[in-house]
């Protein structure tokens, strides 16, 4: 689906927002600079080789570098602002690997205190922190495809209750960023009790096809053992393809560490797209910065693959799926 970026919008607010208190008292302002170098080589065997070829070559997995600020307003309510800027390594390019027309992944304003944390700019959107996240826990740029809505959104204004007794809310309003250049809602509510965490979700599409989503997921600790799973519904007007009506999807992803290695597992199944979904990876901590990962990815129909270092454009849809193999590393800065 096509998402609205004004980018200027969101990173000019940021800056402007936080640069009038840095003015009055600057050493009142605290300053957190970040950043994380993700690149993996890989080998891509398409199911249709008529489509696209088999190729091995190097592949971003979602570098980044930005600041957090924040700065007290008053005992109970702070001011905050992010700004994180994608860095595709392999293409050389201040883009995101995926949506290659953006060139900014968070940019955000917002207050924070006893009330909980509202927010305006581009940011990760409360639906997916509920209901995606909990089965997002892959190295590579083929982690969090299983799933039908978006990571994060621009123009959006959302709101994070503090918790009452484990029990937690979020809502968004995001400008035109649903279906046919409608606005787009979202709603979840969560609750955490011990190890465990519940949570269930709308994602409200609009458009003429009234489309939304709803969804529930599990996050659960048993040691070094994770267990998330979450389960995805359309609801709309639309009787066939992508988004229509019933079409679900379905995660299940089991994390266990032992040492510095954790082995990840996760089977998905997510109408027309990807369909039957297998990824498989392990991570090895070398320090608390530097991370080495291997995976094996396969999907039955096409969702991730694209031509090489490609990106949403370059998907290719007609090469029926495939699997990936891909190795790489992880600086964290």
């Amino acid at each position: 689906m096509p998402v609205k970026h004004n980018n200027a919008l969101i990173a000019g607010t940021a800056v402007l927002a936080l640069a009038a208190p840095m003015a009055a008292n600057a050493d009142d302002i605290n300053f957190d600079f970040y950043g994380s170098a993700r690149v993996h080589a890989e080998s891509v065997q398409p199911d249709d080789t008529s489509a696209l070829d088999s190729y091995t070559g190097v592949r971003d997995a979602y570098s980044r570098i930005g600041f957090n600020a924040d700065y007290a307003l008053s005992e109970n309510v702070e001011l905050f602002g992010q700004l994180e800027l994608p860095l595709d390594l392999a293409n050389k390019a201040v883009q995101d690997p995926w949506d290659q027309d953006l060139d900014i992944r968070v940019g955000q304003i917002g207050l924070r205190g006893d009330f909980g944390t509202f927010a305006y700019g581009q940011m990760w959107m409360p639906y997916y922190n509920a209901i995606a996240y909990p089965v997002d826990m892959f190295s590579t740029y083929y982690s969090g495809f299983a799933t039908f809505t978006s990571f994060r959104l621009g123009d959006t204004i959302a709101y994070y209750s503090p918790s009452f007794g484990g029990f937690s809310v979020a809502a968004a309003w995001s400008d035109s960023n649903g279906a046919d250049g409608d606005d787009r809602y979202q709603l979840t509510a969560s609750y955490s009790f011990g190890d465990t965490t519940l949570a269930a979700g709308l994602d409200d599409w609009g458009g003429d096809s009234n489309s939304r989503i709803w969804g529930v997921s599990l996050m659960h600790t048993i040691g070094d053992l994770y267990i998330g799973a979450k389960y995805e519904v359309h609801d709309s007007d639309i009787d066939s393809g992508y988004g229509a009506d019933g079409d679900s999807a379905v995660n299940l992803y089991a994390g266990y560490t032992l040492g510095k290695n954790t082995f990840k597992l996760m089977l998905a199944n997510v109408d027309n797209y990807g369909e039957g979904i297998v990824h498989l990876g392990v991570d090895h901590q070398l320090n608390d910065q530097l991370k080495l990962f291997a995976e094996y990815y396969y999907e039955e129909e096409t969702a991730a693959i694209t031509e090489k270092r490609g990106g949403l454009n370059e998907t290719a849809w007609a090469a029926s799926g495939g699997q990936v193999l891909a190795a790489g590393v992880r600086y964290d800065f």
